[in-house]
């Protein structure tokens, strides 16, 4: 059994497949959030967000995109963290699923300060949020993929990166191979879930990664609960002038989001918003500076569902 742990896994997640979807996906995108408050998957984002944020000079303003987010839960204990102190921080979920984006909706209903995007990492624009966090993201790719995948979350952040993700042993896996059938019939649960810690990391990937990663830095912290954090910021300062974020470009664009709810024609497509000219906003930190012309994003804005 120890020997299936000296590499990182090759076999796809259920999830990953391109028939995944549908009722049970949903269920076991619930389920997951049990598994994330029982291992304490939350702390571990907080803890990279929090060093980023203090080296960036603690602003009063900041905005969080997570990439490959989920239903988002983890994000809850940053909202926390900022209402403690007195930070305006504005959270993006963005994930290619559907099913993702819906229980995403239905999870933060009502809170304002999230919205939540139907997209994919290599479409985002450069520079669209302050930090871009990735949570159980990393290990979906092999390590060839790697050093694209970081780069591209360098880019579209101003600030910099936090990947977290699980530390590759047989004690998370037995543990989360226990629990995963104490919580959850789900077979998507049940299968990914010991599977995603036998794709997960040693000290020796990451160093490997580093390695790939002339054009950055990267900082890898092992914390509790078998969990690394990885954080990741460029060697120099990104060409040009900050630009305006994805939640400023939509006040500043006068995207069409106010009153879309998650039932539309096709049961929750996002709206996709018309393309218009980029205005200039007042210069803040997490809202920018002039922007500029980039591909429309698909958005499940927050608020109240429709009955």
């Amino acid at each position: 059994m120890l020997r299936r742990f000296h590499e990182r896994s090759a076999e796809p997640e259920l999830m990953d497949a391109g028939s995944a979807g549908g009722i049970e996906l949903r269920e076991a995108y619930r389920h997951l959030r049990r598994l994330n408050r029982l291992f304490g998957t939350a702390r571990p984002v907080l803890y990279g967000v929090r060093r980023i944020w203090a080296e960036a000079g603690y602003p009063a303003r900041l905005t969080v995109l997570d990439i490959g987010a989920g239903a988002g839960d983890v994000n809850r204990l940053l909202l926390r963290w900022a209402d403690r102190h007195g930070i305006r921080l504005t959270v993006i979920l963005a994930d290619r699923r559907i099913e993702a984006c819906r229980e995403a909706k239905r999870l933060f209903r009502g809170e304002r300060r999230v919205l939540v995007m139907l997209g994919d990492l290599f479409h985002l624009p450069d520079a669209c949020a302050d930090i871009v966090t990735a949570t159980h993201f990393a290990h979906h790719f092999a390590p060839d993929e790697l050093p694209r995948v970081v780069r591209r979350m360098l880019r579209a952040s101003r600030l910099g990166a936090v990947l977290c993700d699980i530390h590759r042993h047989w004690v998370p896996w037995t543990s989360v191979w226990l629990a995963a059938r104490l919580i959850s019939r789900n077979r998507y649960i049940r299968h990914d879930g010991p599977l995603s810690v036998a794709k997960g990391f040693r000290a020796d990937d990451w160093r490997v990664l580093r390695e790939a990663l002339e054009d950055c830095e990267l900082e890898c912290r092992w914390r509790p609960m078998f969990r690394y954090v990885a954080l990741v910021r460029r060697r120099t300062a990104p060409d040009g002038e900050q630009r305006a974020g994805l939640a400023g470009r939509m006040e500043a664009d006068g995207f069409r989001t106010a009153a879309v709810g998650l039932h539309t024609a096709t049961d929750g497509d996002p709206p996709v918003p018309d393309p218009q000219p980029a205005h200039p906003i007042q210069k803040d930190h997490g809202a920018g500076r002039p922007q500029e012309k980039h591909s429309p994003a698909e958005f499940i804005t927050p608020g109240r569902e429709r009955p």
